[in-house]
């Protein structure tokens, strides 16, 4: 449970330090432990571009004897629309989390997104990819990935 709050307390931490910047940035973070028998992991990204904000999460767990996961996302323009969906999939092989958000207001855009897996052989995978561009610069992005 240690481990988890941890993952969890940066990934909110890098989210706000990102969508606190004037500036157009993307950042992406994300960790993996393993210990007796137990495995968390996840990754999250934030992207700020003028007036729109994007972030996202996914974070899953396995033990010998169960699984979990979740995920989320949250999106903030000033002028313009944001949207953001999350879904949860389960099959006989694995748990899936796809959380996706995205602001835009004209020309100027943000996006995030993550996607996280737990399968049922305690395997724990994740990957988020975040995004931003203002007009007249170089659009910014941050990819992490955790196997």
């Amino acid at each position: 449970m240690r481990v988890l709050n941890c993952a969890l307390l940066t990934a909110v931490s890098v989210l706000m330090a990102s969508t606190a910047m004037a500036q157009t940035s993307a950042t992406t973070v994300g960790s993996k432990v393993s210990r007796g028998g137990y495995t968390t992991g996840g990754t999250a990204g934030s992207a700020a571009a003028g007036g729109t904000s994007a972030s996202t999460i996914g974070l899953g767990a396995a033990s010998r004897t169960s699984s979990a996961i979740g995920g989320a996302g949250s999106a903030a323009a000033v002028n313009g629309r944001a949207i953001s969906t999350t879904r949860i999939r389960e099959n006989p092989q694995m748990l899936g989390a796809h959380s996706r958000a995205r602001a835009w207001d004209g020309g100027t855009w943000s996006q995030s997104m993550t996607n996280t897996r737990v399968r049922h052989n305690g395997d724990v995978s994740s990957w988020t990819r975040s995004m931003a561009h203002e007009p007249g610069s170089k659009p910014a992005m941050s990819r992490t990935r955790v196997r």
